[in-house]
């Protein structure tokens, strides 16, 4: 039997996957670009290669140029950075642990209330803040969640089953009230 693991070319995706869009694509390569420090293009190959996405390098050089991605010098080095989403047009890069932290002062700002019901969690924020706040639990490295959705002022967080609502409602509470815990 042969070892080649690679789906025939027809072969339906596996369950839960995101279609292998350009647009998919480069979104995956945004989010490596700010969740990681990535010095090359070899580097961010292989980075989308553990994830099951293999591209060539001319398709990488011209999803790179599309994203805005552009090489700037950081204390890691000499590292790709995108421009920021919506209003926001500075470079964004990966900091290390600066999403993470963002996250807790932003729900110590928005969060009106969080209330749990089996595997989902209702956030109230003020008036147009959900989207905002949705937007940067998604980019978070918090574990156990498997989705948002944004409304004005609703954020619905969907838990891992492993998780649970109510373990992730009070998490949220405490990053809110000040007390994250130090990982």
């Amino acid at each position: 039997m042969s070892e080649n693991t690679t789906p025939p070319r027809n072969a339906a995706p596996p369950a839960n996957s995101a279609p292998l869009t350009k647009t998919a694509r480069q979104q995956k390569i945004i989010d490596l670009i700010t969740r990681k420090s990535v010095h090359s293009q070899i580097d961010l190959a292989e980075n989308l290669a553990t994830m099951g996405i293999t591209v060539t390098q001319a398709t990488l050089s011209r999803d790179l140029a599309e994203v805005g991605a552009v090489k700037i010098r950081s204390t890691a080095g000499s590292v790709y950075a995108v421009p920021g989403e919506g209003g926001d047009r500075s470079l964004q890069q990966s900091t290390g642990d600066s999403l993470d932290a963002k996250l807790p002062r932003l729900l110590e700002e928005l969060l009106v209330s969080a209330a749990a019901q089996d595997n989902t969690v209702v956030l109230r924020t003020p008036p147009g803040a959900a989207q905002y706040l949705a937007s940067a639990i998604d980019r978070s490295s918090m574990t156990g969640i498997f989705g948002t959705i944004a409304g004005d002022d609703t954020v619905l967080v969907i838990a891992m089953s492993s998780v649970g609502g109510q373990a992730l409602a009070e998490t949220f509470l405490e990053y809110a009230a000040g007390n994250a815990a130090e990982s």
